[in-house]
């Protein structure tokens, strides 16, 4: 790995580990560990609910199966847990999935303000 690839991982996050293998170079390896939560969409997903069904919103942002845990954050979010709840009647939901509502897992409208700080970046990242 050469200088600008270690440099682009730790400012990624990454936490450099040494090893020596047998040939004598250093190699550097990618533990990602988030303490913030990841958006998943952009959007909140549109969900139909079962009552008496317990579910687990994801809340870190890292399951494959969104709006719902699937234990990713064990490994890539420990210190994020899942929001667990059971409704109470059948009925449709609108679930965050940018993570940064205040009433999880029920969308308040936090994407919004989502999609704008992505969308300042982007009109910075032009005029640099």
């Amino acid at each position: 790995m050469n200088t600008s690839s270690f440099i682009v991982a730790v400012r990624r996050g990454c936490t450099p580990s040494f090893r020596r293998p047998p040939v004598s170079f250093s190699v550097v390896q990618c533990r990602l560990r988030s303490t913030q939560p990841v958006p998943a969409a952009r959007l909140p997903y549109r969900v139909k609910v079962s009552a008496g069904k317990p579910y687990a919103w994801c809340a870190c942002g890292h399951s494959k199966k969104q709006p719902f845990c699937d234990g990713a954050h064990r490994s890539k979010a420990p210190s994020i847990s899942p929001v667990r709840f059971t409704p109470d009647k059948d009925r449709t939901l609108m679930l965050c999935a940018c993570k940064q509502t205040k009433d999880a897992p029920h969308c308040d409208g936090s994407h919004f303000k989502v999609i704008f700080q992505d969308l300042v970046k982007s009109v910075k990242g032009i005029f640099k």
